[in-house]
């Protein structure tokens, strides 16, 4: 049974900070003791660089770390191991590809198709990718229920995605996230690939996993997708690692990203040959004990399973926003698909015409942890037409009790504005 007061005993924080009512997972999420115990275990009996010392301890670390790719492997379905690189995050992940693919493949005039719903991180190097090249940065919009403006549902759930009018055979990258961090909003990206690669086959599609792995279960192969990135520390793991998953052929031809150690062959005086997939992309000393720790946070959540996680997000995502509904009225814009069945553990919403700052830190006096502001996306608040937003994001250690901690909360705020 799906029992969230007790999975909070798997988390050190609420023992630590027992009125805890934590509802920004979509920032970052909180650890359980395994994944702690793990990153000690490292520094306790193995703490040594990996890959290069032939002695025990660093032959140890080397396992523990390989043994990662592997089960972050199976975890998202792909080919083989090698199409793992581990970087600091989703965000050096995507920087990855625009810097490393995006240059190396695009000219001037060529397109690049992302969507007003994207963070910064999948929109921002590739606007600086057009600025640099000389191409064609185009925007996919939303509609009025929140979704993309391209994607229209039957009343049997099937989408009809109509791109024609955005992807041309000109298109050389389309950069989509799976999951909204603002709205909510579980987008179709398979079918838009799908769509996509029959206007251009030879199209590029990244799909911006961070606010998907943590809750949905991830399977490149039947995504169809070329690259994939997600980040630990929303999932459970630590912050300080992401994952860049990428075809096989795509990541041999790409050049190298970063250069030092590690992701070299030899080295001589007139020349440098570079290292094999994954370890041409992996420059340096990694986050060893972090990228180690990830896969007792993929262990976990396997554990309680992804359609119990994602049935009990979607529960208390409904549970608040009718709440939220009820308490308020008119006085409350919630944000995001008006489906349940379409939208993510994630409520975002506008109160009353306060300031989400000022509602955040009146939630904090009560212990009640939420994200106010445009949560770096932009240019989707600029649509929206609203410069800030409050955001409460729910994930599997969050029970109704809290929401009814966070409808309390905000009932104390209207009342302090009302003063």
């Amino acid at each position: 049974m799906f029992n969230p007061k007790q999975i909070r005993d798997d988390f050190p924080i609420y023992y630590h900070n027992p009125h805890l009512i934590y509802l920004d997972s979509a920032a970052t999420s909180l650890k359980p003791i395994s994944v702690i115990d793990k990153l000690n275990e490292y520094y306790k009996k193995y703490s040594a660089n990996i890959h290069r010392g032939i002695y025990k301890i660093a032959e140890k670390a080397s396992e523990e770390y390989e043994e990662s790719r592997k089960i972050v492997s199976l975890f998202i379905n792909s080919k083989r191991s090698e199409e793992i690189i581990f970087t600091k995050g989703a965000t050096e992940s995507l920087n990855l590809i625009a810097s490393s693919l995006g240059q190396a493949l695009i000219k001037e005039g060529d397109e690049i198709v992302t969507t007003i719903l994207e963070h910064h991180a999948n929109f921002v190097p590739w606007q600086q990718l057009m600025a640099q090249t000389g191409a064609v940065l185009k925007v996919i919009d939303i509609n009025d229920n929140h979704e993309w403006g391209v994607a229209t549902y039957s009343k049997h759930g099937k989408v009809r995605i109509d791109i024609s009018d955005v992807v041309t055979t000109k298109t050389k990258i389309l950069a989509v996230n799976y999951v909204s961090n603002t709205l909510g909003t579980i987008n179709p990206v398979k079918e838009i690939i799908q769509e996509a690669k029959k206007i251009n086959p030879a199209i590029i599609t990244v799909v911006d996993a961070a606010q998907a792995a943590p809750h949905i279960p991830i399977d490149v192969q039947s995504l169809g997708c070329d690259f994939l990135v997600f980040s630990g520390h929303k999932m459970l793991g630590p912050t300080g690692v992401g994952v860049l998953w990428g075809k096989y052929e795509h990541l041999q031809s790409m050049p190298p990203y970063q250069f030092g150690g590690d992701m070299i062959r030899e080295v001589a005086l007139e020349e440098t040959t570079f290292n094999d997939v994954p370890h041409k992309f992996e420059a340096g000393t990694p986050p060893i004990a972090e990228i180690i720790a990830l896969k007792e946070a993929i262990a976990y959540l396997k554990y309680f399973g992804f359609e119990a996680i994602q049935n009990h997000e979607k529960q208390l995502a409904r549970y608040a926003i009718e709440k939220m509904q009820q308490e308020f009225g008119e006085r409350i814009t919630i944000l995001g698909p008006r489906e349940f069945e379409r939208r993510s553990g994630v409520v975002s919403f506008v109160l009353n015409k306060i300031h989400p700052h000022d509602i955040a830190q009146i939630l904090d006096e009560y212990d009640i942890c939420v994200r106010a502001g445009h949560h770096c996306t932009m240019p989707l608040h600029h649509t929206l037409q609203y410069p800030a937003t409050t955001r409460a994001s729910f994930y599997l250690y969050n029970n109704e009790e809290d929401v009814d901690h966070l409808v309390k909360g905000l009932r104390k705020v209207v009342k302090t504005f009302q003063k």
